[in-house]
C-alpha cells in the first residue's frame, strides 16, 4: 500500500508525464479559444463576416460539437490500444494543429482558425476517455481520489490561466498574433514530450473492433452506460455539475457588468476565485476521504453548492446601480466580501461533489469498457452543457427573469436534482450519514482494510458494542455492506429508514420469531450469491459489560450453505459512548460522553470457510480488539 500523499504522485513517472500532458492540453485549448474570440470580438484583428455575438456562439458550438460526434470513438480507441501510445498520437495531433493555427493567425483567416478550433475540440474529445481511463490502471484504489483531485484541480487552474493568457497575448499591440502562435506551438511540443515519457499501459480490450459510425456507436455507448445503474447515475451527477458550472460561467460576465456594476478586473477576480476554489475542493477530497473513494462527500458537496448558491442570490437580489467598480471598490461595498465568500465556498463544495463521482465511475466500471463509459459520460456532459445555455436563454428571454433570479433557480434546481439522485441511489446518502458520524462524533482509526476484497462475496464478522456499530463499519468499508441485525435495533425510530436504505437484514432468535430467522438466513444466502458483502454480529446482541460475548453458531450455518471467505473485524473505543449500554440513565443523552473520541476498526486476516468456526472467529476478534473496548 502506498503511504505518501497525493502530491507524492507528482514525483512518479506513472503519473507525472500524464499529468503534465493533460494540464498543458487544457491550458493550450483555452489560450487558443479565448485568444481567437478576443481577436474577433475585442481587438477586431480578424474579419469573419459576422457579428461578434454570432461568432462567439459559433466558436462555442464548433468546440463542443466533437464531444457529441466522437466521444464514443475516443472510448473505443482508449480501450483497444495502449493509452500511453494513444496519448502520444493525440498530442502529436495537437502540435500539428498549432502549426496550422499559426498559419491561420498569420493569414488572419477566420475560416481556417474556426476549422482548427473544431479539430482541437476533436483532439480534446479523443483525449478525454484516455484521461480518466488511464488513472485506474496506474493508480491503486487508495490513490484514485487523490489522483482525480490533482487532475481536476490542475484542469480548472489550466482553464483559468489559458483564458487569461489567451486574452492578454492578443492584446499586445503589433505582436499579439506572433506571441499567441509561439505559445500555442511551444506548449503543444512540451505536452507531446511529456507524453513520450508516459510508461506503457496494457490494452484492456485489444480485440475490440472499432465502429466508425459516430451515431450508432454513440447510441450503443449510452445504452451500455445504462446497464450499470450506479455508474449511470454517477455520470448524470457529473453532467449536472457541468450544467451547474456552465450556467455560472455563461452568466458571470454579464452578472459582473450589469448586476454588480464591476469592471473587467472584478470579473477576472471572480472567475479566478471560482476556478481556484473548485481546484482546492478537489485537492481536499483526499484528506476528507482518508485516501479512499468516499461517495459520502457527494451529498456534502451538493448541500454546500445549494446553500452558497442560494446566498449568492440573497447577497445581491437586484442590480446594485453602480458601474465601473474596481476590485478594491467592489470589496468595499456592503455585498462584495459576501459574494466572494459565497462563490469560493460554492466552488470548494463543487470539488467535493465531482471528484468522488469520477473516482466511483473508474472504480465501478468494468476495466474492459471503462474508457467507453467515460466517452459516454462526455456525451452526457456535452448535452447538459448545451442544455444550460438553452435554459439560461429561455429563463432570461422567455420568462423575463433577472440574472440574480436565474442564479436562484439554478441553486433550487441543484437541490431538487440532488434529492432525486439520492432517492434513486440511497448508497450516496448512507455514506454521507456514516461519513458525518465518524468524522464529527469520532476520530476513527482504520487498520487492515486491504483485507476486504474489491469485488466478490465475503462474510464480515464483528463485535457489537453500540447502536452505531453498523454505521461505523458502513462508513469505513469502501464497498456497500448488507448488515444482519437484531430486529429490535432494526426497528429503532429514525434509524429504521437508514437501515432499510442499506438493505439491512433483520433477524430474531428462534424462540422469538422462527419465521423471521429463517427469512434472514435466506436473504443472507441470496446476498452472498449475488457477490455482496454481508456483515454479522455473532454475539447476538449489544455487550452489557464491554466484553465480547460468546459467538453463536449462526455464522457456521451461513458458511455451510455459502462457503465464502470470512473477514474478522473488531471495533475499539465505543464502550462508554452515548450509544453503548454502559450507562442506562438519561444522563448519557443529556450529558453525552466521549464525543470526538478515538475509535478503532481493526480488520484481520481473512479465514477460509473451512476453518471459520464460531470459536475461531471469536478468538480472532478478541485478538484484534485487544484491551480497548
Amino acid at each position: 500500500m502506498s503511504s505518501h500523499s497525493q502530491f507524492g504522485l507528482l514525483t512518479e513517472r506513472r503519473f507525472l508525464p500524464f499529468f503534465l500532458s493533460q494540464s498543458l492540453g487544457a491550458f493550450n485549448d483555452n489560450v487558443f479559444k479565448q485568444g481567437l474570440v478576443a481577436l474577433v470580438v475585442f481587438v477586431g484583428a480578424i474579419d469573419v463576416g459576422m457579428s461578434s455575438a454570432t461568432f462567439s456562439l459559433l466558436a462555442g458550438a464548433l468546440f463542443i460539437l466533437p464531444y457529441f460526434l466522437f466521444s464514443a470513438l475516443g472510448g473505443q480507441l482508449a480501450d483497444k490500444y495502449d493509452k500511453s501510445r494513444l496519448a502520444r498520437w493525440i498530442k502529436a495531433l495537437e502540435v500539428a494543429l498549432m502549426l496550422v493555427a499559426t498559419a491561420g493567425f498569420m493569414l488572419k483567416s477566420g475560416a481556417l482558425l474556426l476549422a482548427v478550433l473544431f479539430l482541437l475540440g476533436l483532439q480534446s474529445t479523443l483525449f478525454g476517455p484516455l484521461k480518466y481511463g488511464i488513472l485506474p490502471q496506474v493508480l491503486s484504489d487508495e490513490e484514485l481520489t487523490g489522483g482525480n483531485g490533482l487532475v481536476e484541480s490542475a484542469t480548472m487552474v489550466s482553464i483559468l490561466l489559458g483564458t487569461l493568457v489567451g486574452t492578454a497575448l492578443v492584446g499586445i499591440p503589433g505582436d499579439g498574433l506572433i506571441f499567441i502562435s509561439m505559445v500555442g506551438v511551444g506548449v503543444a511540443l512540451i505536452g507531446w514530450i511529456a507524453a513520450l515519457a508516459m510508461p506503457a499501459t496494457a490494452a484492456v480490450e485489444p480485440s475490440l473492433k472499432i465502429n466508425w459510425n459516430p451515431f450508432t456507436e454513440t447510441w450503443r455507448s449510452l445504452n451500455f452506460l445504462r446497464n450499470n445503474r450506479i455508474v449511470f447515475l454517477s455520470c448524470l451527477g457529473i453532467s449536472w455539475f457541468w450544467f451547474f458550472a456552465s450556467m455560472y460561467f455563461l452568466i458571470l460576465p454579464v452578472y459582473v457588468r450589469d448586476v454588480i456594476g464591476g469592471s473587467t478586473s472584478v470579473y477576472t477576480l471572480l472567475l479566478a476565485l471560482f476556478s481556484v476554489g473548485t481546484g482546492l475542493g478537489a485537492l481536499l477530497c483526499e484528506l476528507l476521504s482518508r485516501r479512499k473513494v468516499e461517495i459520502g462527500l457527494v451529498p456534502f458537496g451538493s448541500i454546500g453548492m445549494t446553500l452558497f448558491g442560494l446566498d449568492l442570490y440573497f447577497a445581491l437580489p437586484q442590480a446594485s446601480g453602480l458601474s465601473g467598480l474596481t476590485v478594491s471598490a467592489f470589496l468595499a461595498t456592503g455585498f462584495g466580501w459576501r459574494l466572494v465568500i459565497d462563490l469560493v465556498l460554492m466552488a470548494i463544495f463543487s470539488g467535493f461533489f465531482i471528484v468522488p463521482l469520477f473516482a466511483l465511475i473508474q472504480q465501478r466500471s468494468a476495466p474492459s469498457h471503462r474508457s467507453r463509459v467515460i466517452g459516454a459520460n462526455n456525451i452526457l456532459n456535452a448535452i447538459f452543457m448545451v442544455a444550460a445555455s438553452v435554459l439560461g436563454w429561455a429563463l432570461m428571454n422567455g420568462l423575463g427573469l433577472t440574472l440574480p433570479q436565474v442564479l436562484l433557480v439554478t441553486a433550487l434546481c441543484n437541490a431538487i436534482v440532488a434529492i432525486y439522485i439520492y432517492t434513486l441511489v440511497p448508497e450516496f446518502l448512507l455514506r454521507f450519514i456514516a461519513w458525518i458520524l465518524i468524522n464529527v462524533l469520532y476520530r476513527i482509526r482504520i487498520r487492515g482494510m486491504d483485507a476486504v476484497p474489491d469485488e466478490g462475496a465475503a462474510l464480515l464478522v464483528c463485535n457489537h458494542i453500540s447502536y452505531v456499530d453498523a454505521l461505523v463499519v458502513l462508513g469505513s468499508v469502501p464497498r456497500p455492506v448488507r448488515f444482519v441485525m437484531y430486529y429490535k435495533i432494526f426497528d429503532m425510530p429514525i434509524a429504521k429508514q437508514v437501515f432499510r436504505w442499506a438493505k439491512a437484514i433483520p433477524i430474531a432468535g428462534a424462540k422469538e420469531d422462527p419465521v423471521l430467522m429463517e427469512k434472514a438466513f435466506e436473504e443472507v444466502s441470496r446476498e452472498l450469491k449475488d457477490g455482496n458483502l454481508v456483515c454479522i454480529f455473532p454475539e447476538g446482541g449489544l455487550t452489557r459489560d464491554g466484553d465480547i460475548a460468546k459467538f453463536r453458531p449462526g455464522v457456521e450455518r451461513i458458511l455451510k450453505r455459502d462457503p465464502v471467505m470470512v473477514i474478522p473485524m473488531a471495533l475499539q473505543g465505543l464502550w462508554g459512548s452515548m450509544f453503548s449500554r454502559r450507562d442506562k440513565s438519561i444522563k448519557r443523552y443529556v450529558l453525552p460522553r466521549r464525543l470526538w473520541s478515538r475509535v478503532g476498526l481493526m480488520v484481520g486476516t481473512p479465514r477460509p470457510p473451512e476453518t471459520a468456526s464460531a470459536a475461531a472467529l471469536e478468538a480472532d476478534v478478541r485478538a484484534l480488539r485487544g484491551d480497548r473496548a
